[in-house]
């Protein structure tokens, strides 16, 4: 298995012109002639399939709505270039999206999917590791400052009674740590599909354990502050699109799933359809933006203040914007 190149990709994608040849030719400014372009960022594993379906599925266009692609190995990256204002959007799960409110203030437009059984500790095979306990003393590649790993570290961990210093943290982008384990240069990864699924089926990984059972880990669509206050009608008729493919996921998985399995093929990944769908039957992909989200949402807060890696508590009517969902759905 060939690891992929993490560098940023970028794609400027254009809205069809003939409505708005149409609507000139009738005295009528263009809806999209008002819309902004959207910087959308994703992450390049399973998390960020959702989001990579939703630009290339000709839903944008049809809203009128105009795109460039950032495409970076991990959410928390795509959190950091929205706080410094490089990128409208993107998705990441909660804890990366409290980060990102705490030191950008960045909100929250929709929940995408559940990932909690996506990611998963994968140890190497040979060394007939069944538990997390046996980690001690081991090399375990994370990416320093992820969801995931910020839950291994802070709370997985120490659950199974290893404090910091207990194993070795090689800090390594999740795309490359499968190989890293088939070179045996790590003993066990903290990881996202697909590349669990990879390591199993190619019979040098196990999985000890996902975090299901841990934190469901919800995933946000992030925008920045500024960006939606600036670009209303962007913001509603971006998450339209988003409304319109949400049925391809429940309704037309073979469609979602041949086009993903196209895009880790074109990155180099060898692996059969069987174990794609395998990586994509762990998402829980339902966009919307569901009630109840506070409690959960405190809590992970409150581990990050406690790690001191926020400064408080959010306020989450800031934080959580239901209101443009509701809109969009209207």
């Amino acid at each position: 298995m060939n690891a992929p190149s993490t560098g940023l990709t970028r794609r400027h994608a254009l809205a069809a012109t003939g409505a708005a040849a149409l609507t000139s030719s009738l005295g009528l400014r263009p809806a999209s002639a008002q819309m902004a372009t959207i910087r959308q960022g994703y992450q390049t594993n399973i998390w960020g399939m959702p989001t990579y379906y939703l630009l290339k599925s000709g839903a944008l266009e049809k809203h009128g709505v105009k795109f460039e692609e950032f495409a970076v190995a991990s959410g928390n990256l795509t959190m950091q270039q929205m706080v410094a204002r490089q990128v409208d959007m993107g998705t990441y799960a909660a804890q990366s999206f409290i980060i990102g409110h705490d030191k950008g203030g960045l909100v929250a437009i929709a929940q995408i999917e559940y990932v909690g059984k996506t990611a998963a500790i994968v140890a190497r095979k040979d060394l007939n590791i069944t538990k997390v306990e046996e980690l001690r003393g081991r090399k375990v590649a994370n990416q320093t400052g992820s969801s995931i790993g910020n839950v291994f570290v802070d709370i997985i961990a120490p659950k199974a009674g290893l404090k910091k210093g207990d194993f070795q943290e090689v800090r390594m982008d999740v795309n490359n740590m499968a190989a890293a384990l088939a070179s045996k240069t790590v003993d066990a990864f903290v990881g996202v599909e697909p590349y669990n699924e990879i390591a199993v089926a190619e019979g040098f990984g196990v999985s000890l354990m996902d975090f299901s059972s841990i934190d469901k880990m919800p995933v946000f669509m992030a925008a920045t502050p500024d960006f939606v206050q600036k670009n209303p009608d962007t913001v509603i008729a971006y998450l339209k699109a988003w409304q319109e493919v949400a049925s391809d996921f429940k309704n037309n998985p073979g469609k979602v799933s041949d086009l993903i399995y196209s895009y880790f093929s074109s990155k180099g990944f060898t692996m059969s359809r069987e174990t794609l769908a395998r990586a994509l039957a762990r998402v829980e992909v339902s966009p919307g933006f569901p009630a109840g989200l506070e409690p959960d949402l405190r809590r992970d807060a409150e581990v990050l203040l406690r790690e001191k890696k926020i400064d408080a508590i959010p306020d989450w009517k800031k934080a959580l914007r239901p209101d443009l969902w509701a809109k969009a759905a209207a």
